[in-house]
């Protein structure tokens, strides 16, 4: 934790660095005060800098630096589309950082969740196989079946952009999904096909 100096304890360090003898004291030379007190406030002033820089290199409190480390994140993410909301960009400087990919269903469960949608569910579709098919169900498939799967969004976003929650110039009338489709289909392994219920 780096600690911040005030201008004050800076003139006074100032203060002590002097050499002594009279052409230093600031009874006779008082404006020696003034230098140690515009030295003191730049410093102050550059020591406050620095807090905030070793601050901006944790993407949890990112807001300086948003630009930066998304041409290193190669970000803004286009799946988030043209002009996202410099939350929404912050948020992605956070998540690129700290994501971890997998192939799993609880991967795609959890992306769905943070796009807005926490009721979301994987449902795997079954190839037909002696022993575990039985005659009469509802699906019975075929073999490309063991190849797709469905993600239920479970319902519509949780915060989503809506008259009286939303603020001036947040945009209506887009699809909500295109999103979490966008985001799942990049990271869907290549031998998949993946079908998103919306409810």
């Amino acid at each position: 934790m780096a600690v911040l100096r005030s201008a004050e304890q800076y003139r006074n360090q100032l203060r002590s660095l002097l050499p002594g003898g009279p052409a230093w004291e600031p009874e006779r030379v008082p404006e020696l005060d003034q230098v140690l007190e515009g030295i003191a406030q730049e410093l102050a002033r550059l020591d406050a800098r620095a807090v905030d820089l070793l601050n901006e290199m944790d993407p949890a409190g990112v807001s300086e630096l948003v630009p930066d480390w998304e041409a290193v994140m190669n970000l803004p993410d286009p799946c988030l589309g043209a002009t996202p909301l410099y939350d929404d960009r912050r948020l992605a400087v956070r998540r690129r950082l700290l994501a971890v990919g997998s192939q799993t269903a609880a991967y795609f469960v959890e992306v769905a969740r943070t796009q807005g949608y926490p009721q979301a569910s994987v449902s795997e579709l079954r190839v037909p196989r002696m022993g575990r098919s039985r005659f009469g169900q509802a699906h019975f498939g075929t073999w490309r079946a063991q190849f797709m799967w469905i993600l239920n969004t479970g319902g519509r976003l949780s915060s989503g952009r809506r008259f009286g929650a939303s603020y001036w110039g947040e945009r209506f009338g887009m699809n909500p999904g295109s999103a979490l489709e966008c985001l799942i289909h990049r990271s869907t392994p290549a031998h998949t096909q993946v079908y998103i219920n919306y409810d």
